[in-house]
């Protein structure tokens, strides 16, 4: 698999040139904007317009004909960005280990941003400060930013990258100009999975595609692991409804509880949410339900989603039993409407 490079290296950004050109005339109408919010799904492009912003800033604002603010990758910029060594950018993000995001972003990390964007540009031209997955900063974090908020340094940008606006502090959204990245086109996400994928067929990278929801991201991300057997595993079970039979329940559950870092379990819950929710919103713009999604009402559906993720939120926060959390799960979407289901996972 080619996959393309991580942000902070990724000369390319597809389908969002509409967000680049907002970042490239808001620049270029001589009050450039101290703090973007760049809010989106996960996986379509956030973190890598943002890097490619403040590279563009950092490299003197290059002319890009070709493409809106990009950046030769033989530019020494371009390099020192790339490697993290630019003395003039700097990046928050929350540690993650085994694929787990391990804590917050700390108020004492959040604390150093004043003190980093009022200081002289080390190359004379402009500061950043990029603050990745924003919403894992703490409330108090997000106040020690409302300094630079609320009197920016002259030649500072703050850029914060959020798939979660909402959780942010209305007083840190308020300071920030909003620009909302959208999911990308099924026909340019199938096109980059074929030059990503070579080595897949077409029907299953079609499948990919339909599962990633746009975001190119997601979608390799669910190439590298056993998505494609799941999601055959969650159209199975969802056939099965309402009535599914409880040893192939026990297989099933078997299987997700299997891995110890617990990467079956979470995609297999996700898109298990992913069709529920894919469903619901077909049916509700007058497409005719699945046989399964009819034997509930749209609105208990909505709330089953939800327990879903609450579920498997709670499993692996609190170690808990994964084998018993899919059997509580499943079995609560195989119900009889007006029954419940009672118990929970026990700990590991």
């Amino acid at each position: 698999m080619s996959a393309p490079p991580e942000p902070r290296a990724n000369p390319d950004l597809f389908g969002q040139d509409g967000a680049a050109l907002a970042l490239l005339e808001a620049a270029q109408g001589g009050r450039p904007h101290h703090a973007w919010l760049l809010a989106g799904p996960l996986g379509v492009g956030k973190a890598t317009l943002a890097y490619r912003y403040a590279r563009w800033l950092l490299a003197g604002q290059p002319d890009a004909v070709e493409q809106p603010l990009r950046v030769d990758p033989r530019d020494p910029v371009f390099a020192r960005v790339a490697n993290g060594a630019h003395a003039d950018l700097r990046t928050l993000s929350p540690e993650v280990a085994e694929g787990k995001v391990k804590r917050q972003i700390s108020v004492e990390e959040a604390r150093e941003v004043p003190r980093f964007l009022s200081m002289t540009p080390a190359e004379g031209g402009w500061r950043a400060v990029i603050v990745d997955e924003a919403a894992a900063l703490a409330n108090e974090a997000q106040n020690a930013l409302l300094k630079t908020l609320e009197e920016p340094p002259a030649r500072a940008v703050l850029i914060l990258v959020t798939d979660a606006p909402d959780r942010l502090l209305p007083t840190v959204r308020s300071r920030c100009r909003r620009l909302d990245l959208p999911a990308l086109e099924t026909p340019l996400l199938e096109s980059l999975l074929g030059r990503w994928l070579p080595e897949m067929g077409e029907g299953e990278r079609a499948t990919l595609a339909s599962l990633a929801a746009g975001s190119p991201g997601r979608a390799l991300r669910l190439a590298e692991g056993e998505a494609l057997a799941l999601q055959e595993e969650v159209e199975s079970f969802l056939r099965s409804l309402p009535r599914p039979e409880p040893r192939a329940l026990h297989v099933l559950a078997d299987r997700l509880a299997a891995k110890r870092d617990g990467s079956s379990f979470t995609t297999f819950v996700n898109l298990l949410r992913d069709a529920i929710a894919t469903a619901v919103r077909q049916t509700g713009r007058g497409a005719p339900p699945p046989p399964w999604l009819g034997q509930r009402p749209l609105a208990d559906w909505a709330g089953l989603w939800d327990t879903l993720g609450r579920m498997a939120e709670e499993t692996e926060l609190l170690n808990l039993d994964r084998k018993q959390a899919v059997l509580v799960s499943l079995g609560a979407l195989a119900e009889p409407q007006g029954t419940s289901q009672t118990g929970g996972p026990g700990r590991r």
